[in-house]
């Protein structure tokens, strides 16, 4: 029997280019020192940053980056607004999360304690709203065939106002969907959905953030170069309290709203008192035009009981407007966020007019890292300078 020659069989291309890619890889695993404790090496030598080509090459990075950052603030504006905004409410209700840490609760225990209790008080705060709107609804379709006959009527008020102003004929043109007042409902209810969706973003990140925010914290020192990082996480953590700080003192003002709300409804029978008080401590954490909207409310609602006291509660709360913005916002927020009182009054109007109630909502607390950044980091260079 003759022996069978095996033929040798030549690589096949890939092959060829994976051993080749091997080697490169091992050459530089030498080259660089790499070590099971160092996988990826020494770092290389850096560049010269006095060559021509360096300068010229950052300086034109420089400006791209600034124009890539200009138009994502402008196309992403809205979105990061809202970043910002639920970034600021879970800064504010970390000391809640924290004292409870600290009590022996995980983190995680804390944490769905502390959104318990803020869902818990907006749902009873429906609880007591949504019956009363109920009512309020049945009692005014009751009523509606009343409004309309005085509607047709030359001798009531209603009427007089209807042949004037012609009332009824534009509710028509709305209803059959005819006219610009069809566009203005239609507007109408794309802010409504469009505040809805604002509301669930805000509610989810503010959510993930409260979970994950002691590394969040981390990564923002990790930010400061090394041999400034001690001071910078000094400095974060004084910012992040002072947030923190001026949420408190916002629900304290709140808490006076809320309370001389209820006192002055139970004082001149005006109904829903607890409701209204809950209600004005709501919208009293919006700062400007809190305690105004909240206001507006209570004395519309005390014209039932008679225009007297409708009047009276509009004074009370034009002095209760007057108190808060220049007496007890600017001394809480001294104590509780170190901003002098004529710092707050102008950040929250500044921070209304760039952002609206966003803007208002934020301004203390960056007023407050602002004026700690120049107290600790501008002013010493310029005192040295």
């Amino acid at each position: 029997m003759s022996a069978t020659v095996s033929t040798p069989v030549a690589p096949s291309e890939e092959e060829t280019t994976q051993e080749v890619l091997d080697e490169i890889r091992a050459e530089a695993e030498v080259a660089a020192g790499a070590t099971p404790e160092n996988e990826f090496g020494r770092p290389g030598r850096p560049f010269n940053r006095k060559s021509p080509f360096y300068i010229g090459f950052v300086g034109a990075l420089g400006v791209a980056c600034a124009l890539a950052i200009a138009w994502v603030f402008v196309v992403a504006g809205e979105i990061l607004v809202l970043l910002g905004l639920a970034f600021f409410i879970a800064v504010g209700l970390e000391p809640a999360v924290r004292w409870l840490y600290r009590r022996g609760l995980p983190r995680w225990a804390a944490v769905t304690l502390v959104l318990l209790a803020t869902l818990g008080g907006l749902a009873g705060f429906l609880a007591l709203a949504v019956p009363v709107v109920v009512t309020q609804a049945s009692v005014l379709a009751n009523e509606l065939p009343h409004y309309l006959r005085s509607l047709n009527s030359h001798s009531s008020t209603l009427g007089k106002l209807n042949a004037r102003y012609h009332f009824a004929k534009a509710l028509q043109k709305v209803l059959r969907g005819q006219g610009t007042s069809f566009g203005v409902v239609i507007g109408i209810g794309k802010v409504v959905l469009g505040l809805v969706s604002s509301v669930i973003v805000v509610v989810i990140v503010t959510v993930y953030l409260l979970v994950d925010l002691p590394r969040v914290r981390r990564g923002l020192y990790q930010l400061a170069p090394k041999s400034r990082r001690p001071r910078a996480v000094l400095l974060i953590d004084e910012i992040l309290n002072r947030v923190g700080g001026y949420v408190l003192g916002n629900l304290l003002t709140s808490l006076v709203a809320g309370v001389g709300t209820y006192v002055w409804a139970l004082a001149f029978g005006i109904p829903y008192a607890l409701l209204l008080a809950v209600l004005v401590a709501l919208v009293d954490l919006i700062p400007i035009v809190g305690s105004t909207i909240g206001g507006i409310v209570v004395s519309l609602v005390a014209l039932t009981v008679s225009p007297g006291i409708a009047i009276a509660t509009a004074i009370f709360y034009i002095v209760y407007r007057f108190l808060e913005d220049y007496l007890l916002t600017p001394r809480i927020m001294a104590r509780t966020v170190a901003v002098p009182g004529l710092v707050t009054v102008v950040a929250t109007v500044l921070g209304g007019a760039l952002l609206g109630l966003v803007g208002a909502l934020l301004a203390i607390p960056v007023a407050a890292a602002l004026k700690l950044l120049l107290d600790e980091v501008a002013a010493p260079r310029l005192e040295r300078s």
